[in-house]
């Protein structure tokens, strides 16, 4: 008896409780021979689901932002008068990237693309997700596609926030831009709303848990949408919605008359960063975050 109680205590010592597995996807032998399931999504639409996600985002989520952070949220008025469907397109550089902007505007009717291989590898983490987010699955491995999942949402006039980069900036600019969105959009003829999110990737970049103390200023501002023309290639989308970013974060810097004056000069600030060592790179990110002050409309650039 003893010596069975010594081997559960070895296997339990041993065992990856609620963890990911050690041997990485690419090594599993085959992996590309089966097909692996879509998680289930669609509970996460129904009204009792519904009703549940609106308690978590509101009466836990956006308490515990707004509380270890200080939100500055523009641009709302820009969403007047829009009817769903829209693609909400945003640079990404924190897990707050997200409550932050469900917590700002438009949370009821909109479904967040997540990276299939980091929430949906395990079922309590995907099971989590979609209820407290509405996410649904991206591949991110192997070829490029887009799949049914976000077309059939669109179809049923669910607005849908993505993150082109694929995954969190490692030093807090724009990283590789994934053209899944535009495809969407040039396909489907569906508007895209670009998203400028600044001062999370100080706040909580890779690596941590929790925002860092002292309230750090987070900003989310909402653009014009960016609408698709007629036989307009989906690359040359993505670089308009590129340019609304990045001339949303020229706004959160300066004012909207200066970048709308850098915008037509063609100066807008660039979102990709400086050319620059990473440490640099990831200094400047972090120096260069949101102020507490507002800022008049027509203040001079500087």
């Amino acid at each position: 008896m003893s010596s069975l109680a010594t081997d559960l205590r070895q296997v339990a010592s041993g065992w990856r409780w609620m963890r990911r597995p050690l041997a990485p996807r690419s090594a599993e032998p085959d992996p590309q021979s089966v097909e692996p399931a879509e998680f289930p999504t669609d509970w996460a639409r129904t009204p009792a689901a519904r009703a549940a996600r609106h308690a978590i985002l509101n009466y836990a989520f956006r308490p515990l932002v707004w509380s270890q952070t200080a939100p500055r949220v523009e641009g709302v008025d820009r969403l007047e008068g829009l009817a769903p469907p829209l693609v909400f397109v945003s640079n990404h550089s924190s897990h707050i990237d997200t409550p932050l902007i469900l917590c700002a505007r438009w949370r009821e009717r909109t479904a967040v693309g997540a990276a299939a291989d980091y929430f949906f590898d395990v079922w309590w983490r995907a099971a989590s997700s979609v209820l407290a987010f509405n996410t649904f699955p991206i591949e991110r491995a192997g070829v490029p596609r887009v799949a049914e999942t976000p077309r059939r949402l669109l179809s049923e006039g669910w607005n849908l926030l993505v993150f082109p980069e694929g995954t969190r900036s490692k030093d807090g600019w724009l990283g590789p831009w994934r053209h899944g969105a535009s495809r969407l959009c040039t396909e489907l003829r569906v508007p895209a709303v670009p998203v400028s999110v600044r001062g999370t990737f100080a706040a909580m970049p890779r690596g941590r848990s929790w925002p860092k103390p002292g309230r750090p200023v987070v900003s989310v501002r909402f653009g014009p949408p960016v609408f698709p023309i007629r036989g307009e290639d989906y690359h040359d989308l993505s670089k308009r919605m590129i340019a609304g970013i990045a001339r949303l974060a020229d706004e959160d810097v300066s004012s909207w008359f200066a970048s709308l004056r850098r915008e037509a000069d063609g100066a807008v600030r660039s979102i990709r960063g400086p050319g620059m060592a990473r440490w640099r790179r990831v200094w400047d990110a972090t120096a260069s975050g949101p102020s507490d002050g507002r800022r008049d409309v027509w203040q001079r650039a500087r």
